[in-house]
């Protein structure tokens, strides 16, 4: 089993990437594979809606971290999105790749697992953990939590490591990724037939 992390900070090694790292210490600890992915700090295009992707094997027509990413994607048992809180909302890079990774790829991501994990000074965590999460509710993915919402507090890395509790919610957050994925290998049971197809237009 494998779970991709992403970085969607502009620090490689920052706060961010401090609390993934916890949750990747947390699932090798379990015999699970990790690999952190941190998407750089050069602008990321966002989505245009073209459905060039739909015709070309999921591939996007900008060849960038996305179509990479997508490529491990397919192997991958479960994710973490990771980002620091910029105006209580994701960065901007992360939300321009999730929104390219996610747009008409429910198939590749459904039934597998995903949590959200954000780093920040002091407020909006919660409204940035949000955002992230409904990428996965909307492609029926397993939402992992914790023993509190997923957000580590300081204003460098430095300050982020003395937030204990914050850890510990990585660790935790970690472990119950190990017990899903674990427990859907072990079931070996063969995923819900979901109904798909019917689009409502509210415009009449």
């Amino acid at each position: 089993m494998k779970v991709l992390l992403v970085n969607g900070g502009p620090h490689q090694d920052g706060c961010t990437n401090l609390a993934l790292e916890e949750v990747a210490k947390t699932l090798e600890n379990e015999n699970i594979e990790t690999e952190i992915i941190w998407l750089g700090n050069k602008a990321i295009s966002g989505c245009i809606g073209c459905n060039s992707c739909l015709k070309n094997d999921n591939h996007c027509f900008v060849n960038d971290e996305v179509n990479s990413f997508i490529e491990k994607a397919k192997k991958a048992d479960g994710f973490v999105f990771g980002s620091p809180v910029h105006f209580a909302a994701a960065s901007g890079a992360l939300t321009s790749f999730l929104d390219r990774v996610f747009y008409g790829r429910g198939k590749l991501f459904a039934g597998k697992a995903c949590a959200s994990v954000v780093s920040c000074r002091r407020g909006g965590a919660t409204a940035a953990f949000d955002q992230i999460n409904k990428y996965a509710l909307i492609s029926n993915m397993y939402l992992i939590g914790s023993s509190y919402w997923n957000q580590i507090h300081g204003s460098n890395k430095e300050e982020a490591a003395k937030d204990l509790e914050g850890l510990q919610t990585m660790r935790n957050l970690g472990k119950n990724m190990a017990f899903l994925l674990k427990s859907i290998q072990k079931a070996n049971l063969e995923r819900p037939e979901l109904e798909m197809g019917i689009k409502t237009n509210f415009i009449r």
